[in-house]
Formats: structure tokens, sequence, C-alpha cells
């Protein structure tokens, strides 16, 4: 399974880049606007540290036409651009048309099948469900990845399952046993799945023991 980082802060993404687990970005305005940056700007810097590697890029329009042109100027910023678009009947239009175009396209806010096995009659690069956003309403979110793995699969459908709004480690192994192609995962998040308080304790024993040894 693929990890993308969640975020807009090109320190994090950085480290993860520097690292080697690193497989792409995705990135929404909100994101963007917490940097404090110039959209465009820091889009373009993601792009450079994330190299040959996707970012997902949101539009903020809502109506197909204009998605389009947004996508256009968009992907204008760097080779490895992925446009996201909402999963609207509109924001289907755009990602068909910019597919013809050759541009990548990255659906996002997917919460049922349906939606999913739209997004890939018109050519999504990935589709986004959002598997935490579901479990907040008391529905569970992981199921929504298993129905969607065997659709595309029954049809032999390209497009990949990118697995959103992840939350916990739990989810990330969650996706991953679902069979989701990538789990794009808030930096936090991303530490956390080297944590285990077993581990704590069994480096805290050998160092003990270390100790023991230098001080003999």
């Amino acid at each position: 399974m693929q990890f993308f980082v969640d975020t807009a802060e090109t320190d994090a993404i950085a480290e993860l880049s520097e690292m080697g687990i690193l497989d792409g970005v995705t990135t929404n305005p909100s994101l963007v606007m917490k940097s404090g940056k110039n959209p465009r700007t820091v889009i373009a810097e993601i792009c450079r540290i994330a190299a040959g590697k996707p970012v997902s890029a949101e539009v903020i329009a809502t109506e197909a036409d204009a998605m389009v042109a947004e996508g256009e100027s968009l992907a204008e910023i760097a080779d490895n651009i992925v446009v996201k678009v909402p999963l609207t009947w509109d924001g289907l239009k755009a990602c068909d048309r910019l597919g013809r175009m050759g541009i990548r396209v990255n659906v996002t806010l997917c919460f049922n099948a349906n939606q999913a096995l739209l997004a890939a009659k018109v050519g999504a690069a990935y589709i986004s469900p959002f598997v935490g956003r579901l479990d907040d309403l008391g529905l569970d979110g992981m199921e929504l990845i298993h129905e969607i793995r065997e659709i595309y699969d029954n049809f032999d459908f390209p497009t990949e399952i990118l697995a959103a709004s992840i939350r916990t480690p739990l989810h990330v192994t969650q996706a991953a046993l679902a069979g989701a192609d990538v789990a794009t995962v808030p930096p936090a998040v991303l530490h956390r799945l080297a944590q285990h308080p077993l581990t704590d304790k069994g480096l805290a024993a050998f160092l003990a023991d270390a100790a023991k040894i230098k001080s003999d």
C-alpha cells in the first residue's frame, strides 16, 4: 500500500520524503490556507519536494466549466499535480473532461459505492472515500473500502482507491487489509505507526542492560 501524507506542511513532507516512505501528497484548500503562504506558491513548493510523486491540489469552483478551467491552471504548476474535484455531478463532468486532456484527477468526498463506481466510469485516477467521517456518523467507514475494492476488481477499473479521513493507526491497518491502494495520512498518524508500548519497554530494558555492562 502506498502512503500519501495529507498536509501542506513542507517540513513534514520533506522529512517523509527523505526517509523514502512518501509516495505522494494530498492537500485541500483548508490545509493550504493553514500554511499562511500564497496557495500556488505552497503547492509549487510541495511539488518540488515530492518531485515525481503525485500531489493532489483541489479546485474551489463548483460548476463544471469553472472546475475545468481551474484544474487546467493547477496542472500548469507542475507535472506531478493531480487535480482534486468533489464527487458532485459537476465534479464528475469535470473529471471526464480533464482526463481527456491528459490531466489526472482525484475525485474526493466519496461516501458510497455508487459514487465510486461513477468516478471510475469517468476515468478518475483516484477515488477518495472518507472513512473517518462515515465513522463519525456511526457507520463503518472501512466497509466502504471493501465494497469499492470488490466493484473495481469485478470490472478491472484502473482507478486507485485512496483511503482518506484516516484518523488512527488502526484505520491504516484496516485500509491495507481491505485492499486500498493508498492511505493518505496526517503526519502525526504516520509517526504513530512506528509506536508501540512494548517496543518502548523492550528498548528501555536493552538500554538498562547495556548500561550495566558498561559499568562493570
